[in-house]
């Protein structure tokens, strides 16, 4: 512990690279100490801004904090390399102990509250998991019994950042519950847990007293748009949602992006046109499409009308729907047009070819 008279790190001095420990493929952990002995004050999901000596100049990177306020003498980011990168690239590529680089100070909204006593669901997916662990360490730390749900996705189980960590404190701590996800298999491993796309019937199998909890969300965008989608067709408290964007994390409330998502309006009416058949009818934006070609006398076969199983599957010629499915349908169907009439509600005019 820091001596009482030690003042906190304020960004003054640079801090030096102690560790870099491999967490997953191109996802390395770099700790931190001031060669000062100051201590780190920091509140857990907060942000951090470095300096990088790239050539041409520094380059000013923000990358979440992943390690926890209750271990305060050191601080660690976990970060992980895309395509393109230049930053995070010079980091794996020249960041090793005993180097030394400036940063400032801690900042950023997306945290727990101060008396972090509610229940929480954490969701996040890849890299995005950073914020979640420097909350979750924090409150494995209190020395008390937190309920936490924890969600997080990847690609394949190797790319599971902080998943040794995560079931040591499971193991110690029976509120926090983990659920891994994952698209692909390990060619040498078994997988037996959730595989596929995260959706609606996994977050009920996973979480079901989900609308009693504070859910934290942190990911790539398109991501985050379909867990705030789901939220909204289950009836969730938004109020309670809290997310943290890749790319714009931010020091004032008054620069919070404003997320403004289309959710469907049972006093908003819409029109949809089954063009095969000649017929167009006239229904609310929360009405489905199956359920409006059903009601016109039209056959459209349907299996689970889930979004599951992509029976339904016909193509759109105009107009928007709201479709928010689990899983039945591919990307490279939903760029040929084609939606899941189960699961799709029409915005505005649509036409569809049945």
């Amino acid at each position: 512990m820091p001596r009482d008279d030690t003042p906190p790190w304020d960004g003054n001095e640079p801090l030096e690279c102690t560790a870099a420990i491999p967490e997953a493929p191109n996802v390395v952990t770099f700790a931190f100490r001031a060669p000062s002995g100051a201590w780190f004050k920091y509140q857990p999901g907060q942000f951090i801004t470095l300096h990088l000596p790239v050539a041409g100049g520094p380059l000013l990177r923000t990358y979440t904090i992943s390690s926890s306020p209750s271990r305060s003498l050191s601080l660690s980011v976990t970060v992980k390399a895309q395509d393109g990168s230049v930053g995070t690239r010079w980091m794996l590529d020249h960041l090793r102990p005993g180097v030394r680089i400036k940063a400032g100070a801690p900042a950023g909204l997306f945290t727990l509250p101060r008396q972090p006593d509610d229940k929480y669901l954490f969701i996040s997916a890849g890299s995005g998991i950073t914020p979640m662990m420097s909350m979750t360490g924090y409150l494995f730390d209190r020395g008390e019994q937190p309920d936490v749900s924890f969600i997080t996705c990847a690609r394949r189980p190797s790319d599971i950042i902080f998943r040794q960590r995560l079931e040591f404190m499971a193991s110690r701590v029976p509120g926090l519950r983990l659920h891994f996800v994952v698209r692909e298999d390990d060619p040498y491993h078994t997988w037996t847990g959730y595989r596929g796309r995260f959706n609606q019937l996994m977050l009920g199998l996973m979480a079901p007293d989900y609308l009693d909890r504070k859910v934290y969300c942190c990911g790539p965008e398109s991501f985050m748009q379909a867990v705030r989608d789901m939220l909204h067709a289950l009836g969730f408290d938004m109020d309670n949602y809290h997310q943290e964007s890749f790319h714009a994390p931010v020091e004032r409330r008054s620069d919070l992006p404003e997320i403004d998502d289309v959710v469907p309006d049972e006093a908003s009416e819409a029109e949809i046109t089954f063009v095969a058949s000649g017929v167009t009818a006239k229904c609310h934006e929360t009405d489905t499409v199956l359920a409006i070609a059903k009601a016109s006398g039209l056959n459209i076969p349907s299996g689970c009308t889930f979004g599951v199983c992509g029976t339904c599957k016909i193509r759109k010629t105009e107009g928007e729907v709201h479709m928010l499915h689990n899983g039945g349908i591919s990307e490279d169907d939903i760029a040929a047009g084609y939606i899941l009439a189960c699961c799709s509600n029409p915005i505005g005019k649509v036409s569809v070819e049945v």
